[in-house]
């Protein structure tokens, strides 16, 4: 009897702990210091007034979650002349810019959320 008490108890523990995983790893768990939606305040759009003079794409590895996703945009939209829209589905930041900036200064600003950038691209604006 005993055992089968033990046995239902890890069936009911794996089924919750592989509903999580699912969920965080279509990003909508509540990992990196995330949570529900209610509980993560949506930040407003930055827009540009300029021209936009450069775009570029930036290739990023670590990105789960919506609460990933602002933090990339924030670290972006923070940057002057600068806007940043992430999609998690493909790990990847496009960002619009009204005056160009270095790829480094781009990298550094996401890695500095641990994050790593793998590649950076220029596109035609």
């Amino acid at each position: 009897m005993g055992t089968i008490i033990v046995v239902l108890i890890l069936i009911v523990a794996v089924f919750f702990a592989l509903k999580s995983s699912t969920k965080h790893v279509k990003g909508e768990g509540g990992c990196c210091g995330g949570g529900c939606d209610s509980c993560t305040p949506k930040t407003k759009k930055k827009k540009l007034n300029g021209t936009i003079k450069e775009k570029k794409v930036i290739y990023i590895d670590g990105m789960h979650c919506d609460h990933c996703k602002q933090s990339v945009e924030a670290a972006i939209d923070a940057m002057s002349g600068a806007v940043g829209r992430v999609n998690l589905k493909e790990n990847l930041a496009e960002v619009s810019m009204e005056q160009p900036i270095k790829d480094d200064v781009l990298k550094e600003a996401i890695e500095a959320l641990d994050f790593k950038v793998t590649r950076i691209e220029t596109k035609e604006a």
